[in-house]
């Protein structure tokens, strides 16, 4: 006999509720004079218009795109590729599921997720920082970041409530209620074991194995509600930037993303988190409105061009101000001074989109930039554009220089050939 749904969705609903809790720094640690590894990674889910991101020429002396022109201050701290995509996964937009888990067919109804490239990091490295990792959105309920069991991680979709949670501590009420729902969820946790002890006994023999892969993870999780709540009573970093009013209107979708930019380099900065996702939902992003006021509606709608000179001049200026936006990222990064370099030299700025072109809804030659991170940059790695090279070989080399000891993600083949440390 097997287990019934509603126990199986009650599984999923605790994993997908607890895993994205923070860790505990140990009290006592000392830190090392070096600067932490982190990592940012990016996914704006519209793509780009290939001809105008992808450079013409390769290696060391390659000759800007006019998109990477936008970016062209931070050439040396910079890679980017072309030929590289995700075997099996396609789907069109759906395939923004998979950006960092490269699990394949996400478009099926059969579709199971795997664990993300930012959890990985984070199981390694999240037990440093308040928040284990963060994973944020724009215009978007969705989330890049998966959990082992392939559950969505939910985004924090302003960057004023993100400011809250990072910087404002609460009054001594708060902090007590805080305490009191972290301890119900121990207590939630406890009566799920349980269910899934007395249900051990009318299962199959292979579903016994992922009831005590569970049981193991829900202790895993025990744990970190414990620290979590050591968290509650250590005071929150202290900034000078103000909190963001964050626009209510979606079409303020250039605005939204600075601020989001602004808050995941602060999240760094303060070592509040290691690990940042943000998800740009172009796609359900109404339209735009540019500092001058100007606008145009259904960012969604021109993406799908048709070639239609009108549109294309149209999503090239969207497009245009995302880098424009993408080099102020890149330049606060490189503003804040470390003890070993800068922030944007120990932070690994992963930029891209699950789609390779939004108007024919492929999921091939995904156009994909990284930056800083301590990888010697300034190059175009070009691989074949018909056969492409497994995006999951590009996240390797960056687990490996986060610190992760392995040497498979998802469906890697190896280190990307070409891309080496410093």
């Amino acid at each position: 006999m097997t287990p019934n749904p509603i126990n199986r969705r009650t599984f999923l609903r605790a994993t997908g509720v607890t895993l994205c809790l923070p860790l505990l720094e140990s009290f006592g640690a000392t830190r090392s004079t070096a600067a932490p590894k982190r990592m940012i990674a990016i996914c704006q889910d519209l793509g780009f218009i290939p001809k105008l991101f992808f450079p013409e020429t390769t290696g060391k002396e390659y000759t800007l795109s006019p998109y990477l022109e936008k970016i062209a201050p931070h050439r040396d701290q910079f890679t980017v590729f072309s030929g590289l995509s995700h075997p099996g996964v396609d789907g069109g937009h759906r395939a923004d599921k998979a950006f960092l888990t490269a699990a394949p067919h996400p478009g099926r109804a059969s579709f199971h997720n795997s664990i993300s490239l930012d959890q990985v990091m984070a199981n390694e490295v999240g037990h440093h920082t308040r928040f284990r990792s963060l994973s944020l959105s724009v215009n978007d309920v969705r989330s890049l970041s998966y959990t082992q069991a392939g559950v969505e991680i939910p985004s924090i979709q302003n960057a004023s409530e993100l400011y809250k949670k990072m910087f404002l501590q609460g009054d001594r009420k708060a902090m007590e209620a805080q305490l009191a729902r972290l301890r119900r969820k121990e207590s939630i946790l406890d009566v799920v074991l349980g269910q899934t002890s007395d249900l051990t006994k009318r299962v199959s023999s292979s579903d016994r194995e992922r009831i005590d892969q569970f049981h193991t993870a829900v202790r895993s999780l025990e744990k970190r509600l414990a620290e979590q709540q050591a968290w509650e009573t250590r005071p929150r970093p202290t900034v000078d930037q103000e909190m963001p009013n964050y626009p209510s209107d979606k079409k303020q979708f250039f605005e939204m993303v600075r601020m989001m930019y602004d808050m995941s380099r602060l999240s760094l900065q303060t070592d509040s988190t290691r690990v940042v996702t943000l998800f740009l939902g172009g796609q359900r992003t109404p339209g735009v409105i540019f500092e001058d006021g100007s606008s145009y509606g259904g960012y969604h709608n021109i993406s799908h061009h048709g070639k239609d000179e009108l549109k294309l001049g149209q999503l090239s200026e969207i497009e245009q101000v995302q880098m424009d936006m993408l080099n102020e990222l890149l330049g606060d990064l490189q503003d804040v001074e470390e003890t070993d370099g800068t922030l944007l030299d120990n932070t690994m700025v992963l930029y891209g989109s699950n789609l390779g072109d939004a108007n024919s809804h492929n999921n091939i030659n995904l156009p994909v930039i990284l930056a800083g991170g301590g990888f010697r940059h300034g190059q175009h790695l070009a691989y074949n554009r018909d056969f492409n090279t497994p995006l999951p070989n590009l996240y390797l080399s960056m687990l490996q220089n986060m610190g992760v000891e392995t040497n498979r993600f998802a469906s890697s083949t190896g280190t990307l050939t070409g891309l080496h440390g410093i």
